[in-house]
């Protein structure tokens, strides 16, 4: 329990400390886009009131409480499936960044009604009109090693 919740709240820290120092520090809100290594990385300002890639992207106030609701559910969820696990490091590491990714979301939807994205990258010839953050990196990351990893813990049982 205590690497779960170690790595929840070192993403869930990691995430906000970035929103703050770009968006508010670096003023990226204001001037909008930043070239850091163009075209790899580029930060471009994004207020996201869906889910990824805009999806769901109403603005309405149901739908931002119905994401709050949604997202707790699954750190909820992650919780008691863990628990009917084998102890298991990488499983539990990946939860930890599942869950602090969700609550970087969840924490701006609270604070402002919709995520702050900013983070844009492309490559090749290819642009990427999709922004992101920390917490959506967190959360796909932890996402993945919970599938890479569920099944050596169900050998452990």
């Amino acid at each position: 329990m205590r690497l779960i919740s170690a790595a929840a709240v070192v993403a869930l820290g990691l995430d906000q400390l970035s929103k703050y120092v770009v968006i508010h520090a670096m003023d990226l809100a204001r001037v909008q886009a930043i070239d850091i290594w163009p075209p790899f990385v580029n930060f471009r300002y994004g207020e996201n009131t869906g889910i990824n890639f805009g999806l769901f992207n109403g603005g309405e106030q149901s739908g931002r409480w119905i994401l709050i609701g949604l997202s707790l559910a699954i750190c909820l969820g992650l919780m008691v499936w863990l628990r009917r696990l084998p102890a298991h490091r990488g499983l539990r590491l990946s939860a930890g960044l599942v869950i602090g990714g969700a609550l970087g979301n969840v924490s701006d939807r609270l604070l402002y009604g919709y995520v702050l994205d900013f983070l844009n990258m492309s490559c090749c010839g290819i642009h990427n009109p999709f922004v992101f953050n920390f917490a959506d990196v967190f959360i796909f990351a932890g996402a993945a090693g919970l599938i890479l990893f569920e099944g050596q813990a169900k050998k452990l049982a």
